[in-house]
């Protein structure tokens, strides 16, 4: 099996310079790529330098990370892409058990390893954890990280198990499916579209696992840090972006309108706590939301499926039932 691991970086220059040698020390097995997203930093001439071995794609702007991803991947041929956000230590054997979970289960198309703080490497990361599950409402969360409640690893998901959706921060898909399903979207830019894609790819009858026999580090934030107003838009644009595009026909309008009364509960917080700018975040996302509403929705498929919802609301029971860890 071909496998292309693939790092998108964008003025990235230190962030390589700490994390690249842990992957090319632990991916033999695999070709290398960084995906340059129009860098104005010493990006790409440290990589030329450094790690001649590496392959480099320059992307002509800076995309994000959706666009990014897609521009790149139609230079790479693979059986499966290992995408890795360039701020990722992995470790030894990180490659092998997921080859092996690809080999033994051809209905799998994405798998993320066990994701740890490169912080605090006895906790789970934010972005990902233990694999990650959606509410009724689209609000995602993590086996480990629920909101801002974050697990210590105690072995309590080292369990291989079928999960929504994959961490973008490492991210492990089939070619064949990510180009069948054109990838990423690009009008999400970052935030979510990993969701969006893993949605798509169940609602095409796939599986999504989660496999803690590999594992990596992560340090999160190192683009866009939790609370910033940019991230906080994208998040919740692109979260009724993918509503839009995937719920079925029956659910979609009753909640989209619990979504925003949610929603304006959570910008009310926002108020109570002096935070505007995140506030205004989210009426921004609002505000974009309804002006792409009908382009989204041509996006819509008939294949919706609703199965696969564990919670029918995490902020209720986070919030007022007082769950703060996940339940099988």
């Amino acid at each position: 099996m071909k496998i292309a691991v693939v790092i998108l970086n964008w003025n990235g220059v230190a962030l390589l310079q700490q994390f690249l040698p842990s992957v090319v020390q632990y991916s033999q097995e695999a070709t290398l790529y960084v995906a340059d997203n129009a860098s104005t930093d010493e990006s790409i001439t440290f990589v030329q330098k450094n790690f001649p071995s590496i392959k480099i794609i320059q992307n002509k702007d800076n995309y994000g990370f959706a666009q990014g991803y897609n521009e790149a991947l139609q230079h790479i041929e693979a059986d499966v892409y290992a995408l890795i956000n360039s701020d990722i230590e992995v470790t030894e054997n990180w490659l092998k058990p997921i080859i092996n979970t690809f080999e033994k289960e051809p209905n799998t198309a994405v798998v993320q390893p066990k994701i740890l703080d490169y912080k605090n490497k006895q906790y789970f990361e934010y972005a990902g954890a233990a694999g990650g599950y959606i509410d009724k409402y689209g609000y995602p969360y993590c086996r480990g990280r629920i909101f801002e409640t974050i697990e210590k690893d105690n072995g309590q998901y080292n369990d291989e198990k079928e999960i929504f959706w994959a961490s973008g921060a490492c991210f492990f898909i089939r070619s064949k499916v990510y180009h069948e399903l054109k990838g990423f979207d690009d009008d999400f830019f970052a935030h979510q579209e990993e969701i969006d894609l893993c949605w798509r790819i169940i609602n095409k009858g796939f599986t999504i696992k989660y496999n803690p026999k590999s594992a990596v580090y992560h340090v999160g934030g190192a683009t866009l840090e939790l609370g910033n107003p940019k991230k906080t838009y994208l998040n919740f644009r692109n979260s009724l972006f993918m509503l839009v595009k995937n719920l079925p026909t029956s659910s979609l309008l009753p909640i989209l309108f619990s979504r925003m009364i949610l929603d304006g509960i959570a910008g009310l917080k926002f108020i109570s706590q002096g935070k505007w700018k995140l506030f205004l975040a989210i009426l921004h996302a609002h505000f974009s939301f309804y002006g792409s509403f009908i382009r989204n929705y041509k996006k819509r498929t008939n294949s919706q499926h609703t199965n696969y919802f564990k919670a029918k609301s995490i902020v209720y029971n986070y919030y007022v039932n007082h769950g703060k860890i996940f339940v099988n």
